[in-house]
């Protein structure tokens, strides 16, 4: 059977300028992108210069829907938890480090906990897994803050716990959505179930959290928590790419965890999973991100905001691993994406997954595809293609100690003088033209910022410098100074004195 050929066509011009309008999966029709998910809020950043260790771990456990994510960023100060109406819309923990009541604590939000009826849907599948992913972590936790609804006693919340039984005495009971008092006589209906305290919280409005704060840290072991000075950031990798392409299992084969939910069901990831790792003495810390698809399959307010979630990594992160299918080769959203990263200067690498299942999976097939990569981004051969088996965990140390290399160009600094003696080389072997339509002298070269990497270039009449030669410019930075594999920014400026004339450079 002959094999369809990959689709490599040039995308349509994108006249949006948002980023989430830019990519269709960004946006859904009719009120979807017009109903706020999330209020907007301040955000708080708790001692960015220090680590912990040896933390304790708060899970926050409950059914769907009865605001575990509200409460979540409400006691991190985030808007990290996609927060929603919809049940259901957590689905692998979401965890970060807070301070709750003055102590550092690791607290992690869980999917909710959904009986299933229909066995034969894909969404019951993927209830179970939701449900088996909560499970492991309350076994894990030092304390469980188990969230109620004050409106309804349902039959998941019966289940739950009595799941919990065994890790009753961890247990610090909530019931929500009582602000004001309001519903308070239903919620006391919950003490019939052995609960010795319960706390009536608002984590819409506010109320009773310092309180709840004060229950959840009582009695925790603080006694084995060490404090120390982060010393080298870790390189952020996000993962990016339409769904059902291997991100997830590939975030799990790096960081040899079952963090992300893995399956078959397209869309499983809605919230950006994070995971840690070390790989040849660096501290790596990957980005699991939502899948991004187009416009007309995006049926849901939450994958809405889960879109823009993926996006907005590309401001986290340093290197963006783009994930394909190597049989379904690149599509209009990967192009998008990619271009987006392109121009926050990150660094791109582009993964051709499931390599193994190809029929011909022979490196002049490899570069084939490689070619047709390179025809898509013409201005973009620089940027480093690996084949990988997520699933069978082959290529991943080709794809680490590329992203390593494109991590050590994104960071590099080059000396002003040494720039200069370069440009001076480059200006012999290639002299701006000079006729009396375009005229113009190249004056200096400084670099103005690494990661992303980003080029000054001072000369006469900057707007008459062609395109051609900037290109040029470019090219020998990337090639002769070590660039070769990452984005590479050059800015033309208006300057007539010379670099070795001016006054900061003769004291």
């Amino acid at each position: 059977m002959k094999k369809k050929k990959p689709d490599f066509s040039k995308p349509k011009p994108v006249k949006k300028t948002d980023d989430a309008e830019q990519l269709e999966g960004a946006e859904s029709e009719g009120t979807a992108a017009k109903q706020p998910l999330e209020k907007e809020g301040s955000f708080q950043q708790f001692y960015s210069d220090k680590i912990y260790f040896n933390l304790p771990l708060i899970v926050i456990a409950g059914r769907p829907n009865v605001g575990k994510s509200t409460l979540f960023n409400v006691l991190t100060h985030t808007k990290r938890a996609i927060t929603d109406p919809t049940p259901g819309v957590t689905r692998d923990p979401v965890e970060g480090t807070c301070f709750i009541a003055g102590k550092p604590v690791h607290l992690v939000d869980t999917g909710g906990y959904k009986l299933t009826r229909d066995f034969a849907s894909r969404e019951s599948e993927m209830d179970d897994l939701v449900v088996e992913r909560t499970l492991d972590m309350i076994r894990k936790a030092d304390r469980i803050l188990l969230l109620l609804d004050a409106t309804e006693i349902t039959t998941e919340d019966e289940e739950l716990m009595i799941q919990m039984r065994p890790y009753w005495d961890k247990i610090i009971g909530a019931v929500n959505k009582t602000e004001g008092g309001k519903n308070e006589g239903m919620a006391y209906n919950y003490m019939k179930y052995g609960f010795k305290n319960l706390i009536f919280i608002s984590a819409t409005h506010g109320d009773n959290i310092p309180a709840l704060s004060q229950a959840l840290i009582d009695g925790l072991d603080f006694s084995r928590v060490t404090e120390g000075c982060e010393q080298e950031s870790p390189v952020k990798i996000a993962i990016l790419g339409k769904p059902n392409t291997g991100k997830s299992t590939l975030s799990n084969a790096l960081t040899h965890t079952q963090a992300s939910i893995v399956s078959d069901y397209a869309g499983t990831t809605r919230d950006v999973v994070e995971g840690s790792f070390r790989y040849n003495g660096r501290d790596i810390q990957i980005l699991d991100t939502a899948g991004i698809r187009r416009k007309k399959k995006v049926s849901e307010n939450v994958e809405y905001y889960s879109v823009n979630r993926a996006i907005k990594t590309l401001d986290e992160c340093d290197i963006m691993f783009l994930m394909m299918d190597a049989k379904d080769g690149l599509t209009e959203q990967d192009k998008k994406i990619t271009s987006l990263a392109y121009e926050r200067g990150r660094g791109i690498i582009f993964i051709l997954n499931k390599w193994d299942t190809l029929e011909d999976g022979s490196s002049k097939a490899l570069k084939k595809v490689e070619e047709y990569i390179h025809a898509m981004f013409g201005h973009m051969k620089w940027a480093p293609i690996v084949a990988i088996s997520a699933k069978n965990e082959d290529g991943l140390k080709k794809l680490m100690d590329t992203a390593l290399s494109l991590y050590e160009q994104l960071n590099r600094k080059i000396d002003t003088a040494a720039l200069n003696l370069a440009l001076k080389d480059w200006l012999f072997k290639y002299p701006p033209p000079a006729t009396k339509a375009i005229h113009f002298k190249v004056r200096y070269i400084t670099q103005v910022s690494s990661n992303p990497v980003k080029f000054l270039i001072f000369a006469t009449r900057p707007d008459n410098v062609p395109e051609s030669y900037v290109t040029y410019l470019k090219n020998r930075v990337r090639e002769d100074l070590g660039f070769d594999q990452i984005p590479v920014q050059i800015e033309m400026k208006a300057s007539r004195q010379k670099w070795q004339d001016r006054p900061e450079v003769n004291g």
